[in-house]
């Protein structure tokens, strides 16, 4: 059954306690503090394997998407029980995997909005008159997407950022869609474009809700291999591989035009944001099979 409850909303502190628990169970599980939210909350990266082919995956890009972190923490719990008992996960061999590669993992790229979307707004809030406005008067926060300070984190990237802004029509914070006033102002994005330049990835993947689809392009930038890895990654997960146009200014987007290489984003479950814990398990028995083909060479 594994340690980490999945019947359960996921917050910050509950991600902190779990990696703390993990980390001490497996030694070989290696965690580091890539820097810090707008509110002070450190956002960690998990390690496993020691392999040189280097895979990326995070989650919770939006704050309304809190499940991804979720569904990333029990895949961590997962791949390192196996690696630890010699056992294979969905017929792969941890071991064999974890040789030839090192999977690095953000469990949870923005922690301020999560915790919004997951605790509401206290009163004695740094930013409480204004996220109030920024919501449009209304005290439910469950909905809401972007940073603490109303600045969608995945139309912050250098990838025709002025495009998106202007499909956009959004041009104040708010729950959603507003990528700010530059590229790259908020310190989550500039945390994982900074920490993405040294590790220099050769694959990533931004998980994100929802629609079960697979998005693998950008600009026709993308190199020959990432469409037939998609075809593969929906073969085993019944997802939609899709060709997207007019998206710009996300992680991903910004990650195959700056090294031109595959990176995908992968749209878990079904409905609307955010989805409700009953669709974990069938999310994750989707998603494990493609994570595990993506950190194959």
């Amino acid at each position: 059954m594994g340690y980490i409850r999945t019947d359960l909303s996921y917050s910050y502190t509950q991600m902190m306690d779990d990696i703390e628990f993990l980390t001490r169970k497996f030694p070989f599980l290696r965690c580091e503090v890539l820097g810090a939210s707008v509110m002070g909350r450190d956002i960690p990266a998990l390690r496993l394997g020691m392999g040189c082919f280097h895979v990326h995956v995070n989650g919770s890009f939006h704050a309304n998407e809190w499940i991804t972190t979720l569904l990333l923490m029990k895949f961590t719990e997962d791949c390192a029980e196996s690696y630890a008992n010699g056992l294979s996960l969905e017929g792969v061999s941890v071991t064999s995997l974890l040789d030839t590669c090192s999977l690095w993992i953000v469990p949870m790229v923005n922690p301020d909005g999560v915790e919004l979307v997951l605790r509401g707004l206290p009163d004695d809030h740094r930013y409480f008159h204004e996220l109030l406005a920024w919501n449009n008067g209304s005290s439910d926060f469950s909905g809401w997407k972007a940073n603490i300070r109303g600045i969608d984190l995945n139309d912050q990237f250098p990838a025709f950022w002025e495009a998106e802004r202007t499909r956009r029509l959004v041009n104040r914070p708010g729950p959603r869609d507003y990528g700010g006033t530059a590229p790259l102002t908020e310190p989550e994005a500039i945390i994982m474009a900074n920490w993405t330049d040294v590790r220099q990835f050769d694959r990533v993947f931004a998980l994100h809700t929802q629609g079960r689809e697979i998005y693998w392009n950008y600009r026709d930038l993308e190199p020959a291999e990432s469409e037939p890895l998609a075809l593969e990654l929906a073969g085993v997960s019944g997802y939609k591989p899709l060709k997207l146009r007019d998206s710009d200014a996300g992680y991903k987007d910004w990650f195959i035009q700056r090294y031109r290489r595959p990176g995908y984003t992968l749209e878990s479950g079904w409905g609307c944001n955010p989805l409700p814990i009953t669709q974990f398990d069938q999310m994750y028995d989707e998603l494990v099979p493609m994570l595990l083909r993506g950190m194959k060479l």
